[in-house]
């Protein structure tokens, strides 16, 4: 008797091995279709599956540039007409660029560039440039003559021209 009781206990200890490896199998497939619908669901996708979702994230990185910019050290000293007297205007200029190209092309053209802004400064108004309006749209003026200097000389164009220091008097 004692040797029909081991022979029914190997096989059910095979049976039971069998039994334990299934279930493992099968737990360790439902968590990684659970891991797997997740990322799916989660609009992520599943790691080197379809690069679509991927390259559109690395495109937005791509696509974003710092600004640089160039400070124009000497001040556009002019005067402009006001209340019926000679005022004086004192701008500090920076201009800023996604391309440092064109900034290199700025000071290359800057001696033509000064002479235009400083132009632009003198048309100005005194009551314009008290108001933050006025040198808004001063600020504009300029940005588009360095633009149109730059494009003369087959540049590319800056994307602003910023006031370090700016006085009426």
């Amino acid at each position: 008797m004692a040797e029909n009781s081991t022979a029914e206990a190997v096989p059910a200890k095979k049976g039971k091995l069998k039994l334990i490896i299934l279930l493992t199998v099968v737990v360790i497939l439902a968590v990684a279709l659970s891991v797997g619908g997740t990322l799916w669901f989660i609009g992520g996708g599943l790691p080197g599956m379809g690069d679509d979702a991927g390259s559109e994230g690395e495109v937005a990185e791509e696509s974003f540039t710092p600004s640089v910019y160039l400070a124009i050290e000497k001040a556009l000293v002019t005067t402009v007409q006001g209340e019926g007297r000679q005022r004086y205007v004192q701008a500090y200029v920076a201009f800023g660029a996604t391309d440092p190209q064109a900034l290199t092309a700025a000071k290359l053209h800057l001696p033509l560039i000064r002479s235009q802004l400083v132009m632009q400064l003198s048309n100005s108004s005194f009551t314009e440039l008290q108001t933050p309006e006025g040198r808004q749209g001063l600020a504009d003026n300029m940005l588009a003559t360095v633009n149109q200097v730059l494009e003369q000389e087959g540049e590319p164009a800056v994307n602003q021209v910023l006031f370090r220091n700016f006085v009426v008097q």
